[in-house]
C-alpha cells in the first residue's frame, strides 16, 4: 500500500470521529484503534525489507507543493532504516496505548473527542517521521504541538490542566523559533530543504563548517523544546495533568522522541561541523539527565517521578547523539519507548484503582494487582538497566560512547544518573506495591483491555535489548549506524560491569530508605530539609521563570509597550486622526445646502485653485 496511506488514514479517522461518530463513543474508539493498527500493518513490509537489507536504499516520493520565482518546495516522504524504526515505535506502541485507553477512559466526558485527538496526534507524528524535507518537518512539528496542547488540556475544566497545556505550547514555541532560524540558515547555505540534497552538499564540503555548526545548533533548539532538554525542560512534568494514556504516548514513546529523531536525521551536520557543536549538545543532554534524576528523588506523584525519569532518559539520548553515537541513541530511544510506556500505563492502572497519584497513599498493592505489579517491576528493572533487561543493553551503549570517546565528565554524569535512577525507581516499587497498606477503599486489578497491553509491553521491555546483543551481526547498529562508524554495536564489558554495580548500589540504598515504614527516608528528609526543598521545588526553575522572566517581560517590558501602544499609537495617532476627521467633517457640514448654485460655485472655485497651483509650479 502507498506510504501516503499512513497519513491519510489517521487524519480521516480524526475528522470522521469529530463530525460523524462523536455521539457513538464505542464506535469512535474502535475507529481510532483500527486506524493506528492499520498503520502498523502498512509499516510491516518496510520493516521486513529493512531486516533483510540493513543498508536499505531509501524510498522517496515527492510532489510540488509551492513554486514561485526562486523558490521550489516539494512535499514528500522518505523511508530508510531510521524511518522504519520510528514508524514501528509510533504505530506499535501507539496501538497498545490506544487499546489501553479504551478501558482507562471509560465513562469520561469527551470520550470521542479524546480518540479524535489521539488519531490527530498519530497523523502529525507520522508526518514528522516520514518527512523528506525540513519544511514538511516544521509543519508537522507544529501540528504535534497542537495535538499535545489538546491532549494535555483534555481536562480543560481544571485550571492546572489548562495551564499545563498552555505552558507546554508556549515553551515549545521558544525552541521552535530556533528551529525555523536553523531551517533558514540551511536553505541559505545549500539552496534546498530536502535532506538528501542537503546531506550531499554537506558531505561534499560545499558548506562552510561554521555555517553547519550554526545551523545544527539552531535546529537543536527545536529538539531542546520538543524533547524537554535544559533549560526548556519545565513543561514536561506539568504535562502529567493529561490522562495517563497521553503521558505514555506523547511524553514517553513518541512526541518527546521527535527531537532525538530530528538530531539523528541531521547527524551528518554534526559530523561535518566543528566538534564544539556536538559537545554543546552532549553537555546539554548530560546536564538534563543528571538534573532530572535528582529532581525525581523528592517527588511523590507517581506520574511525575516517571516523567522526570523520561527527562533523564532523553538526556541520555541527546548526549549520545551529541557525541556522535546516533546508533546507540536511537537504540535507547527504541527500548525506552517500550519500558517507559509500560511504566506510565502501569502507573495509570494503579491510579485507576486507588484514585490518587501520591505514592504515599498506596502501598501493599501487589496482592490485589498482581498483573500490574509484575509488569511494572519488569519495566522498572528495564528502566534501571539491570541485566539482562532492555535498558541494560541500550543504556550501556551510551555510557560506552562517552567512555570510549574520553569524555569522562559526561561518562561520570551518566553513571551517577544510573545510580540515582536505581534509588527513585526502587522507591516507586516499594511504596506502591509493597510495605505498609496506605490506600483507601478496595483496589482491584484493571480490566483485560488495560492489562493485556501491559503484558505485551513487558515482553519487549525484557527482550528488545537483545537487538544490540554483542556478537550478533547484523544488530541494531547495522540498521542505524553512526556517521564514521558502520557496523554492529561494540559492547564494552568494563562499562557494563561498572554500570551494573552502580545500579545495584542504587537499588540497595533505595531498599534501605523505603522498605517497611520508610523511616530512614523520613529521617534523611528531616536532616537535610534545605536540600530536599531544593529538589522538591525542581531547583526553582519554575519560580525563576514565573518570578523573574514573567515579571520582567509581562509587568515590565509588557506594560511599557502597552503604554506606548495605547497612549501614542492608539490615543495620539489613530484617535487623533479620527478626531481631526470629525472636526473637518463638522466644518464642511455647513456646505451641504441642497442648492445647485452653491455646488457649482464650489466646483468652479476648486478648478480655479488647481489652475493657479499648476501655473505657479509647472509653468
Amino acid at each position: 500500500m502507498d506510504v501516503w496511506a499512513l497519513l491519510i488514514i489517521p487524519i480521516v479517522t480524526s475528522v470522521v470521529i469529530v463530525f460523524i461518530t462523536r455521539k457513538w463513543k464505542n464506535l469512535s474508539s474502535y475507529l481510532s484503534i483500527a486506524a493506528v493498527i492499520a498503520c502498523f500493518f502498512i509499516v510491516l513490509p518496510y520493516l521486513i525489507e529493512a531486516l533483510g537489507n540493513p543498508h536499505m536504499h531509501g524510498h522517496e516520493q515527492a510532489f510540488t507543493w509551492l513554486k514561485v520565482s526562486g523558490l521550489h518546495i516539494k512535499m514528500g516522504t522518505f523511508i530508510d532504516s531510521l524511518t522504519v524504526v520510528m514508524l514501528c515505535i509510533v504505530t506499535f506502541v501507539g496501538s497498545l496505548i490506544h487499546i489501553y485507553a479504551r478501558g482507562y477512559m471509560e465513562g469520561e466526558e469527551g470520550y470521542s473527542r479524546f480518540f479524535a485527538c489521539l488519531s490527530f496526534f498519530i497523523f502529525a507524528m507520522l508526518g514528522i517521521v516520514l518527512a523528506n524535507n525540513l519544511i514538511m518537518i516544521f509543519i508537522f512539528w507544529e501540528l504535534v504541538g497542537l495535538a499535545s496542547y489538546l491532549l494535555i488540556g483534555y481536562y480543560y475544566q481544571k485550571p492546572s490542566a489548562a495551564d499545563a497545556a498552555k505552558k507546554a505550547f508556549l515553551v515549545n514555541r521558544i525552541g521552535d523559533f530556533g528551529l525555523i532560524l536553523g531551517i533558514f540558515v540551511i536553505y541559505y547555505a545549500t539552496g534546498s530543504f530536502n535532506f538528501g540534497e542537503i546531506e550531499h552538499q554537506v558531505m561534499a564540503g560545499h558548506v562552510e563548517p561554521w555555517t553547519m555548526g550554526l545551523a545544527a545548533l539552531l535546529l537543536f533548539c527545536g529538539a531542546v523544546g520538543k524533547s524537554a532538554q535544559f533549560p526548556l525542560h519545565v513543561w514536561l512534568p506539568d504535562a502529567m495533568e493529561g490522562p495517563t494514556p497521553v503521558s505514555a504516548l506523547i511524553h514517553a514513546a513518541t512526541m518527546v522522541a521527535a527531537g532525538v529523531y530530528l538530531l539523528a536525521r541531521i547527524s551528518f551536520l554534526f559530523y561535518m561541523a566543528p566538534p564544539e557543536a556536538g559537545i554543546v549538545v552532549a553537555y546539554v543532554g548530560g546536564l538534563t539527565a543528571l538534573m532530572a534524576a535528582l529532581m525525581a528523588l523528592a517527588q511523590s506523584d507517581i506520574k511525575k517521578i516517571i516523567a522526570y525519569s523520561t527527562l533523564s532518559s532523553l538526556g541520555y539520548m541527546v548526549m549520545s547523539v551529541g557525541l556522535g553515537g546516533t546508533g546507540p541513541g536511537m537504540f535507547y530511544l527504541m527500548t525506552h519507548a517500550f519500558f517507559k510506556a509500560l511504566l506510565f500505563l502501569g502507573a495509570g492502572s494503579v491510579i485507576h484503582a486507588c484514585h490518587t497519584n501520591s505514592i504515599w497513599e498506596m502501598g501493599k498493592l501487589y496482592p490485589k494487582m498482581k498483573a500490574t505489579g509484575v509488569t511494572f517491576i519488569l519495566g522498572s528493572l528495564a528502566m534501571m538497566g539491570v541485566f539482562p533487561f532492555a535498558g541494560f543493553w541500550s543504556k550501556d551503549e551510551i555510557l560506552s560512547t562517552a567512555f570510549d570517546s574520553g569524555h569522562w565528565l559526561l561518562y561520570g554524569a551518566g553513571t551517577l544518573t544510573a545510580f540515582i535512577t536505581g534509588i527513585f525507581i526502587t522507591k516507586i516499587v516499594l511504596l506502591a506495591f509493597f510495605g505498609k497498606k496506605r490506600y483507601h477503599g478496595n483496589p482491584h486489578e484493571s480490566p483485560p483491555s488495560m492489562t493485556i497491553p501491559l503484558v505485551v509491553l513487558s515482553v519487549f521491555a525484557v527482550f528488545a535489548g537483545l537487538a544490540g546483543f554483542p556478537g550478533l551481526e547484523p544488530n541494531f547498529g547495522s540498521f542505524i549506524p553512526s556517521h564514521g562508524h558502520h557496523g554492529p554495536h561494540h559492547f564494552n564489558f568494563l562499562v557494563a560491569g561498572i554500570s551494573t554495580l552502580v545500579v545495584f548500589a542504587g537499588i540497595l540504598i533505595g531498599w534501605k530508605l523505603y522498605t517497611g515504614e520508610a523511616e530512614p527516608a523520613h529521617r534523611l528528609k528531616a536532616q537535610y530539609p534545605c536540600l530536599y526543598k531544593v529538589l522538591e521545588n525542581k531547583f526553582y526553575f519554575d519560580h525563576f521563570y514565573d518570578g523573574v522572566l514573567v515579571a520582567v517581560i509581562y509587568n515590565g517590558i509588557g506594560k511599557i509597550l502597552n503604554f506606548i501602544e495605547v497612549n501614542i499609537f492608539i490615543n495620539f495617532l489613530i484617535n487623533g486622526f479620527a478626531y481631526n476627521v470629525r472636526v473637518v467633517g463638522r466644518a464642511l457640514r455647513g456646505t451641504i445646502t441642497g442648492q445647485l448654485q452653491h455646488y457649482a460655485l464650489f466646483m468652479v472655485s476648486g478648478v480655479v485653485v488647481l489652475v493657479l497651483i499648476f501655473l505657479q509650479y509647472f509653468v
